[in-house]
């Protein structure tokens, strides 16, 4: 696939606003606190879905990395992880029972840092989710690991205890970008681990690697990129910086002028897009690339793509069980949401044995709604008539503001709209969050701000 099928930096400047990622409908902000336990246990009930999916937090990293958005906690006590596995184990006990017919066909740390867990209380972690939930014989078993403080020897630690799958954040291998940013990490050490990885039979390796910080230059970003092709991962996933000092501090450290302007930021894409679509990836969604016979592409390539609070997956049939702080469950019709702040997560563990803060319960709208936006993410299409079957509706008549609301996409030849079908056209791949909130009924009364830009 040639990048400039669909780069056109002209129409990419023109819709270039803030707007949600779409990893649910409605998204997090329109959850509230008149969601309780007891609905998440309604869910699951009567969720249809039988297969599971777990999805941990472990919160804690040894440093701050300035331009991470994420739900963390900066510490060196490593006595700190300890305490919270204890209240994680608690609320995997108390869930246990709700899926006793369910079959886990993955499982996913995710952080913060879960490699700042030591290689016995993983071990331990491991076996008691093994021990209360039923996992499939090919369950996909995945972690993010920092690479700063990760040896060899865990890396084979993770593949002798089921292990398959791992994420290792790169971001840059630019030493002037690296110090801004406050991750001064070695490429080779990098090199190293992911070797390890393959040699020890890992299903999949992902690197995540990040454009628009301070610093990065096409030609710094190109070494970059060189450098992640060369190690011949599965996976690498493209990730747009989202520059947000007005709600995560750390950020307010990387000064307005060290960062590339926005025609400097379309220009690292598009050096990005067309480096790994030459070096063979495919891409996938609007910010993964994955070799050709990696499961990823291949479900986007059958149309069995998925997106949830992990990004793209090929886990569509499976309700999602969020554990830990601040994780996020999506069960039948509901999504809900763990405490944020770790002080109320193991006070609502001791008081009311869950951990759940808020949530949603889905409206027959948002269902209908939340299926054209995941088609549209994931398939960039939407069959009308599978929506008329799945939901009972006439579709043109249902969505008749939305259809108007893309006529200016029409126009630009980025949408193609017939009586079957509403195609996205390659161009406007990077745009499909824009498209997508045609059909958003809740984005009218969020704050756009909220949001990161949409490139």
């Amino acid at each position: 696939m040639n990048s400039t099928r669909f780069f056109d930096p002209k129409l990419l400047r023109k819709y270039n606003i803030n707007g949600p990622r779409y990893t649910s409908y409605p998204t997090a902000l329109s959850f509230n606190e008149s969601f309780f336990n007891d609905d998440l246990i309604k869910a699951v009930k009567t969720s249809p879905n039988t297969d599971l999916s777990l999805y941990l937090h472990i919160p804690f990293c040894q440093s701050l990395c300035y331009y991470c958005g994420c739900n963390k906690i900066v510490t060196r006590h490593t006595e700190k992880a300890e305490e919270y596995l204890t209240f994680l184990i608690a609320e995997i006990a108390q869930r246990k029972n709700l899926f006793k017919k369910h079959l886990v066909q993955q499982i996913h740390l995710g952080g913060g840092t879960p490699s700042f867990l030591s290689k016995q209380q993983l071990s331990n972690l491991l076996a008691v989710l093994k021990s209360h939930f039923n996992l499939a014989e090919n369950a996909e078993i995945g972690i993010e690991i920092d690479p700063r403080n990760v040896s060899q020897d865990y890396i084979e630690h993770l593949a002798n205890i089921g292990f398959n799958r791992l994420s290792i954040g790169v971001q840059d291998i630019d030493p002037q970008v690296q110090i801004a940013i406050n991750r001064v990490q070695s490429t080779e050490l990098i090199k190293q681990l992911v070797e390890r990885a393959h040699k020890l039979g890992f299903r999949s390796v992902n690197l995540d690697l990040i454009y628009g910080l301070p610093h990065q230059t096409p030609d710094r970003f190109a070494r970059t990129l060189d450098a992640a092709i060369a190690m011949n991962v599965q996976r690498i996933s493209l990730f747009s910086y989202a520059h947000l000092p007005e709600r995560f501090p750390a950020q307010r450290k990387l000064r307005d002028e060290w960062l590339p302007n926005a025609t400097e930021k379309l220009a690292l894409m598009q050096l990005a897009i067309e480096r790994l679509l030459s070096a063979g990836y495919l891409m996938v969604g609007m910010d993964h690339f994955a070799k050709p016979n990696d499961e990823l592409a291949i479900a986007q390539q059958q149309q069995k793509l998925h997106r949830n609070f992990q990004g793209y997956t090929t886990h569509a049939d499976c309700d999602l069980l969020g554990l830990g702080l601040s994780a996020i469950s999506h069960i039948g019709n509901c999504f809900s949401q763990n405490h944020k702040n770790l002080s109320d997560y193991y006070q609502a563990l001791n008081n009311s044995n869950n951990a759940v803060h808020k949530g949603v319960k889905t409206s027959l709208d948002d269902q209908i709604r939340g299926y054209v936006i995941s088609q549209l993410m994931c398939n960039l299409q939407v069959d009308k008539g599978q929506v008329e079957a799945l939901f009972d509706i006439d579709f043109d008549t249902y969505f008749q503001h939305s259809l108007y609301s893309l006529l200016p996409f029409v126009q630009d030849q980025l949408v193609d709209i017939n009586s079957t079908k509403i195609k996205v056209s390659e161009k406007a791949r990077l745009l499909i969050r824009n498209i997508c909130m045609s059909f958003d009924a809740h984005i009218k009364n969020q704050q756009a701000l909220k949001y990161s830009s949409v490139i």
